[in-house]
């Protein structure tokens, strides 16, 4: 079984426990988006006007518990038991 974990606000949850989790821009469940590919937020191309921004750093959507994430991939680890 693969559990899906992600820091959120400094602790470490299991994305599947909550029935209602969606990640990714296509609002996949935590194992269906793992499954299909992990798609994250990462701009290959910067502008200029932006270069020292958070805006261009890459990032994955997190809906848990009824709140959105905009977090980076590293605040996430893949758990098969």
């Amino acid at each position: 079984m693969k559990k899906i974990y992600a820091c959120l606000l400094g602790e470490w949850v299991c994305l599947n426990d909550d029935p209602e989790c969606v990640v990714g821009e296509k609002g996949q469940s935590p194992v269906l988006w793992w499954n299909e590919g992990a798609e994250i937020f990462f701009p290959v191309t910067r502008n200029d006007d932006m270069a020292n921004s958070m805006y261009n750093l890459e990032y994955v959507n997190v809906f848990y518990r009824g709140k959105s994430y905009r977090i980076h991939p590293t605040l996430i680890q893949i758990v098969i038991e």
